[in-house]
């Protein structure tokens, strides 16, 4: 009988470290957001800039930590004011990203390389693959960020230690999620400034870059395998001399990060906040494809109203799939 307890326990425990092994050797996925509004400037000759800058990148890491897949993009957005904080910038204008934009971009005509920002990101992308976070962290650069490594200088000459340490930031927020090291990887981003307003007597204006993110893998039979959502609100103010007032170095959380701070749950109808609403959506799209994601049933301020999503869902859905269809066209 002793021996049989000692078999089993030791059964039990072989079960229990393969399963945690398991678990640490998981596929993961990771996204990042990093945002500044350290580009702003107050009013000169009469126009001032509202300059919000997000990268986000995602990431897919391999059964033993290292880059299976990377991808990267930034959006700038510039709301402009006059010299009394009137807004200049139409509140309807489509913002899109620096991959969206391409040569539009404009950088090819200053690299010393002939290279788009698109093709400097792809490139990065590409040359990090394969690596683990030590080693990407490990990439030489000069004191302005610059990389000085031959094997990537031929393709990137742009400052690419914000790159880096948006990479380290996926890395260390990738989950286990479902994803196959052979996957597709996109990042889908939209955005809008309809927030903003004027400065006036009754206080400071606002440009507000609402902006949503998705970051997604897509197996081989075009089914999303796993899903990332998150969004930032980020405000930059301005006064009625047309002076930014807003502290350049102010720390820009998105939604995810924000959690509890964000203090939705109060006045949810289902007692949830927003990071746990966009993480049961993302559980919810995962397994479909982006022809079944389109189909999902919203009302007409594009809340959900299934019965098998509205227990967990109650917040507006269509930047969500707006973000979710374009990470499945930018998917790679």
């Amino acid at each position: 009988m002793k021996k049989f307890i000692a078999l089993f326990l030791i059964a039990i425990m072989a079960l229990t470290i393969f399963a945690a092994c398991g678990k640490e050797k998981a596929v993961k996925t990771g996204l990042a957001v990093i945002s500044s509004t350290a580009s702003s400037k107050s009013a000169q000759d009469d126009k001032g800039t509202a300059q919000i800058d997000s990268t986000v990148i995602a990431v897919i890491l391999d059964t033993d930590g290292k880059i299976a897949n990377c991808t990267i993009d930034t959006l700038q957005t510039k709301i402009h004011f006059d010299g009394v904080g009137t807004l200049i910038t139409d509140l309807d204008k489509i913002f899109e990203t620096k991959n969206e934009l391409k040569e539009e971009y404009g950088m090819k005509n200053s690299s010393e390389i002939d290279k788009e920002w698109y093709e400097q990101a792809a490139a990065l992308a590409a040359y990090v693959k394969g690596k683990t976070l030590s080693e990407v962290k490990g990439i030489k650069v000069d004191d302005k960020g610059y990389p000085t490594e031959i094997d990537l200088t031929s393709s990137v000459t742009m400052n690419i230690s914000g790159y880096i340490s948006g990479i380290e930031k996926a890395v260390n927020n990738a989950k286990a999620l479902g994803a196959s090291a052979t996957d597709k990887l996109g990042i889908g981003i939209v955005s809008n400034i309809k927030n903003s307003k004027s400065a006036s007597s009754e206080g400071d204006g606002l440009a507000q870059a609402y902006t949503t993110y998705a970051a997604i893998t897509v197996g081989t039979d075009g089914k999303i395998t796993s899903c990332l959502l998150d969004a930032s609100q980020t405000n930059v103010n301005f006064s009625t001399s047309g002076t930014i007032t807003t502290d350049s170095s102010t720390v820009h959380k998105t939604k995810n990060e924000l959690g509890s701070a964000y203090n939705m749950k109060s006045r949810s109808d289902i007692g949830k906040e927003w990071n746990e609403q966009a993480a049961a959506f993302a559980k919810y799209v995962t397994g479909k494809t982006i022809t079944e994601v389109e189909g999902i049933a919203v009302d007409e301020s594009t809340k959900p109203t299934g019965d098998d999503l509205t227990s967990s869902v109650t917040i507006t859905v269509g930047d969500f799939i707006d973000a979710l269809k374009k990470a499945n066209t930018n998917a790679k």
